[in-house]
């Protein structure tokens, strides 16, 4: 059975119930559901626990998805642990602190892809920092210019909200995607979009804030030179 993705429509929710439904034979443990973001995006995946019913708890590193079924989450636990048994009930709690500087994070480089609004080539998303490579021609980039465009526009307040197309919209309308490496998740016939206020609007499955101030400030700490036109800018919360 595919794992309910929690994370998906609630990005705060921060435990849930959940039953194992697997356990294969590296321990990779599959829930029925779960609000761990599995690593997908640039974005890795999340860490956190399970608490079984006894009151002990299993440490989970991150999160995964099956790569023989993507509809499944795969939670990798740190080893040394004791698994449970499929059928067993437990409670699945997110590393809430990490999980909310990626969430900021991811959520600056949306409005990083407008200040920049070149083609993306890639991404990453760390814990609290953060990069996108853009197609870029010849031509300086200035840390603090951007830095400046970038902070105004995160002190705009604006509201973080989601919606779904179809494959076909988003087929008809190619301009929303901003990346030539990361293509949208696809495959449910659906695909989530994520507007902030009217400054951004781009498909993304990932985990953001519910509005930029959330962000604070942020810092360009570098900008590199990879290839003839591929430069890559990093940010990081300051």
């Amino acid at each position: 059975m595919p794992t309910e993705l929690l994370f998906r429509d609630d990005a705060y929710l921060t435990e849930a119930s959940a039953t194992v439904e697997a356990v294969n034979e590296r321990g990779g443990i599959v829930l029925d559901r779960t609000v761990l973001y599995a690593t997908g995006g640039g974005q890795p995946g999340d860490a956190g626990s399970l608490r079984r019913a006894d009151g002990t708890t299993l440490a989970i590193g991150t999160a995964i998805y099956d790569p023989e079924d993507r509809s499944r989450v795969i939670h990798v636990p740190l080893e040394g642990q004791a698994s449970p048994q499929p059928g067993e009930a437990v409670t699945v709690l997110l590393d809430w602190e990490r999980r909310l500087k990626r969430m900021r994070i991811h959520t600056a480089l949306h409005l990083l892809s407008v200040v920049l609004s070149y083609p993306v080539t890639g991404g990453a998303i760390g814990d609290g920092d953060g990069r996108l490579d853009f197609d870029i021609p010849e031509g300086g980039l200035d840390k603090a210019e951007i830095a400046e465009a970038l902070n105004a526009l995160i002190a705009r307040n604006a509201n973080v909200t989601e919606s779904w197309i179809t494959d076909a919209e988003l087929d008809a309308n190619p301009g929303l995607v901003k990346t030539m490496s990361v293509k949208p998740p696809r495959g449910s016939g659906r695909v989530r979009l994520v507007a902030i206020g009217d400054i951004d609007l781009q498909p993304c499955g990932g985990t953001h804030v519910r509005n930029t101030a959330e962000i604070g400030l942020v810092a360009v700490t570098d900008i590199e030179k990879k290839g003839k036109q591929n430069r890559r800018v990093r940010i990081a919360l300051a």
